[in-house]
């Protein structure tokens, strides 16, 4: 039996099938040695078949054309603009933002509110994943009230701070 390639380049894939179509092995065998040196999930019988073709018509390179792909809707400017709009009410929906930007779909501004601005929700409010400057000095300055007087009062203090979490 055959040893199998793991992780070959489409490219070497497709130098085999030109090499192969050129001594004029039939597509279904290109495929079934492909399936058989570089793994069964290495290329589809349909792809093999759109290959032998391309090269039959005279295609020479090996490569697969760069695509430009589907132009990003999001920049600078509409993040700034969502985060505005987030900073002026926290206690919003994405269908209620999507009501002040119609022309940008719902998927997309969840991408750019939870993903770009870096919020998630919590308790219906829209909160930063990661704490700013102001949060940390916050946290730091209750803690040391706390601390301060845990030092005067002793355990008794423990029993009067109230805890919570998320929900």
């Amino acid at each position: 039996m055959f040893k199998t390639i793991d992780g070959a380049a489409e490219c070497e894939i497709q130098s085999v099938i030109s090499f192969l179509n050129t001594r004029n092995v039939l597509p279904s065998e290109i495929h079934h040695q492909i399936c058989q040196v570089y793994g069964d999930n290495a290329m589809s019988d349909g792809m093999v078949m759109k290959w032998v073709r391309m090269f039959n018509e005279g295609r020479e390179n090996l490569h697969d054309e760069a695509r430009s792909g589907r132009p990003s809707l999001v920049n600078d400017d509409l993040v700034r603009k969502v985060n505005e709009r987030v900073r002026d009410d926290r206690h919003f929906t994405i269908s209620d933002l999507s009501l002040h930007f119609p022309q940008i779909s719902r998927t997309l501004l969840y991408d750019i509110v939870s993903s770009h601005l870096g919020y998630w929700k919590v308790c219906a409010r829209w909160v930063p994943k990661m704490p700013t400057e102001e949060h940390k000095k916050q946290r730091v300055a209750c803690s040391l009230t706390f601390l301060m007087h845990f030092h005067k009062e002793g355990d008794g203090t423990l029993s009067h701070i109230v805890t919570g979490d998320e929900t």
